[in-house]
This record gives C-alpha cells, sequence and structure tokens, in this order.
C-alpha cells in the first residue's frame, strides 16, 4: 500500500530500525533514535542496490517520489543513478573549491603572507565589498571580462580611479594564482587593458616602500641648496600637491588662524577650490619661509627674481642633485607616495586620500564633494601623516 503524508508523519520509532514501503522501490527507513530517511531499492547490473534520496521532513513524500522517478529514469536509460549522484556530488565540491571567493581568500592567505597589514586589509576590503558581492561562489573559470569591467566601472564611476586600477590589479593576482594551481584557463583582467580611465598624469615614477620613503625624507633634511627649494621639498612630502599649485602659491593663500592653505580654482585641474588641511610641520615650514619670501608675492619665488614663482622643475633638479632621478622618484610622484603609503600602512579611508588629492570624487547622488566635504577627517589626516614622516625619518636614521 503507498504511503500518505499523514501515515509518513505519524511513524514512530520502534526498538529496531524498520521500514515503511511506498512504490516502485520507494521506502521510508524509520531509525531507534527517530530519524528517518528515505531509500529508493533498485538493481543494476544484476546487482541490489541502495540510493539515498533526502531525510524526512527536509524532503517530503512529493519531493522523495520526484527524486524516484528521476532516478528510474536513469536507470531506463542504462545509468546508475547511485553513481550519477557522486558525480553530481563531487562536481558541487570541485565548484565551491574553484569559486571566486574561495580562490580569493586562499590567495589572500598564502600570497600575502609577511605582507604589511596595510596591504592585507585593503586586499580583503576589495575581495569583501567588490568581488564576493559580484562572484561570490562563481567557478572562477566562467568569469568573462565583461563581467570584471562592470564591477571595476562602479568604482570608476564614483570618481576613484586610482582605486579602480589597483582592484583591476588585485583582480588579476587572483585570477593568475588560479591559473597556477590549475583552477582557470586564463586572466580576463588581462583584456581590460586601455579599458579604464587613465589615472592623473599616468605614470611618475614613485617611491611607496616607506622605509626607501624614510632615506628620501633625510635626504630633503640635508639637501644643501636653496632655503627656498628645500621648504618645497618638505612641503610637497608633507602636502602632496601638484606643482603648478605649489609654485605659484602667494602668501595670503595661507590662512594662519583656520591652519590650511586655501588654493584657488583657477590653479586646480578641476577648476574647483581647494582646502589643504597644514600640519603642526608644515605650519612651521611656512613660518621659516616667510621669513625669506614673506615679503613678496610668492611663497617659493625663483632664484631669478622675487616676481617669478619657482621653476617649473625646480623640485625635480633638486631630486636630482640628491640622485634621485626620473625613473625613481619625481615630484608628482609624491602624490602616488601618499596615496598608497596612507591606504596600505596607515589604512584612511580612500575617498579621505581622494578627496585631499583633489580627484573628483562623486557622493552617492553622484555629485562632486565641495571643498569642505571630509575637512575635520582630512585634517585629522594630514596630522596623521606629518607624524608618520617623522618617524619615518627617525626609523631611517636609527638604520643607518
Amino acid at each position: 500500500m503507498a504511503l500518505t503524508d499523514i501515515s509518513v508523519r505519524q511513524a514512530k520509532p520502534k526498538p529496531k530500525d524498520y521500514k515503511l514501503s511506498d512504490e516502485k522501490g520507494l521506502f521510508l527507513l524509520v531509525k531507534t533514535g527517530g530519524a528517518k530517511y528515505w531509500r529508493l531499492k533498485y538493481r543494476f547490473a544484476d546487482k541490489e542496490k541502495l540510493l539515498a534520496l533526502g531525510v524526512y521532513p527536509e524532503v517530503s513524500l512529493k519531493e522523495a517520489r520526484l527524486k524516484r522517478d528521476e532516478a528510474r529514469k536513469l536507470l531506463s536509460s542504462g545509468v546508475d543513478p547511485s553513481e550519477a549522484k557522486r558525480a553530481r556530488d563531487r562536481a558541487q565540491k570541485e565548484a565551491a573549491a574553484n569559486s571566486f571567493e574561495v580562490i580569493a581568500w586562499e590567495w589572500h592567505q598564502i600570497k600575502l603572507k609577511g605582507k604589511s597589514e596595510g596591504h592585507r586589509n585593503r586586499a580583503a576590503r576589495y575581495i569583501k565589498t567588490h568581488f564576493v558581492p559580484a562572484f561570490g561562489s562563481r567557478s572562477i573559470d566562467t568569469i568573462e571580462a565583461p563581467e570584471l569591467l562592470a564591477v571595476l566601472r562602479k568604482v570608476e564611476n564614483k570618481g576613484t580611479i586610482d582605486t579602480a586600477h589597483r582592484v583591476k590589479q588585485t583582480a588579476g593576482n587572483i585570477f593568475r594564482y588560479a591559473i597556477a594551481t590549475g583552477r582557470a584557463r586564463r586572466d580576463p583582467s588581462a583584456d581590460l587593458r586601455g579599458a579604464l580611465q587613465t589615472a592623473e598624469g599616468g605614470h611618475f615614477a614613485a617611491i611607496t616602500e616607506p622605509k626607501e620613503f624614510g632615506k628620501l625624507l633625510i635626504a630633503i633634511d640635508e639637501y644643501q641648496g636653496t632655503p627656498t627649494v628645500r621648504s618645497a621639498l618638505l612641503l610637497t612630502a608633507l602636502l602632496f600637491p601638484r606643482q603648478i599649485e605649489l609654485r605659484y602659491m602667494e602668501w595670503p593663500e595661507i590662512k594662519w588662524d583656520k591652519k590650511q592653505w586655501e588654493v584657488p580654482r583657477e590653479r586646480m585641474k578641476e577648476r574647483r577650490p581647494h582646502i589643504v588641511p597644514l600640519s603642526r610641520q608644515a605650519i612651521e615650514i611656512f613660518k621659516a619661509q616667510h621669513l625669506v619670501s614673506g615679503r613678496g608675492r610668492y611663497v617659493f619665488p625663483s632664484a631669478r627674481g622675487k616676481s617669478r614663482p619657482l621653476s617649473e622643475n625646480g623640485v625635480n633638479t633638486a631630486l636630482r642633485i640628491m640622485e634621485y632621478d626620473n625613473q625613481t622618484h619625481t615630484a608628482h610622484g609624491f602624490r602616488a607616495t601618499a596615496r598608497t603609503i596612507m591606504d596600505e600602512m596607515l589604512d584612511i579611508r580612500v575617498d579621505f586620500i581622494e578627496h585631499q588629492l583633489s580627484h573628483k570624487v562623486l557622493d552617492p547622488n553622484g555629485r562632486a564633494y565641495n571643498r569642505t566635504k571630509f575637512l575635520g577627517q582630512r585634517r585629522e589626516m594630514m596630522q596623521l601623516w606629518a607624524d608618520y614622516l617623522d618617524e619615518l625619518k627617525e626609523n631611517a636614521r636609527g638604520e643607518a
């Protein structure tokens, strides 16, 4: 007699395991502990076999019958349903092991071992924020370039172009690790060359390793050129402005009471006025420079005359004198240095950094943030950066 929902539900445990038969080989195995298992008895290759179909009540009587009918269809096609189930289980386990998320975290654990905490945290943030929501349990070998580009576009559309390139680089590292471990055939990030907007100014050589940057800071402290160029070097490191912003700086732009430098829109790349909070160290340098050029128009006048600003190559020439050539570090490279070290070593929010770099950062409504956005946080960030540079110098001196 066929089973009913009521007979299955009311089946009680007995001193010994027992079976309640349905139809076409399906039965319910009731264990002494009360658990109820669906089983299918069948013959294949002249051998009697059993196929597990699930546990009641997770698998209802109706669902058990559907699974039985699917198994019988396989039998009629000459396929052993037990072998088919094992094959499906293996495929599911392999798919889970080959998922982007699993491989990404494996890469993070193995390949970033020994890297800085900031570097590991940044990569983990990219995995959690950008990759897992988009790809998650997807097999890494099924992800195509347009899908990865869609993820990168979301980052790029916020105005954080440099971050978009970093996310792309992280994805490429994960795909290449998957290739090396035999779980992917190719790296789709390689197909995206030129697809993203170019980061500001293209490539400018920059030192981004903290210890080496500490050595550069000592070289700046010991620079034997003019006081004006030395001050320009120090403030480029502390404030990381574009050189046109720094060279044409005029004394009224320094707001001593507010402890900030207010750059007029005319000198800004995005044609928006910009505020640069001044750390304690930056103010001391400006005070010293005021004794040198405070009666003139420009904070950093040319050596050829106070009516002209510091030459376009003033800071780069000084770097070359200190034996830092254009392939090692440039004046513009201080911006990349700050962006990288603040993110990787100080774990500062990327949007704070990007805003201070005067990059175009959009709010959730797609509008550009105004110049005072995050000003309090940026003020703290600039002081933290200045203190960190002092620490780098002291560490470099201790290792000299």
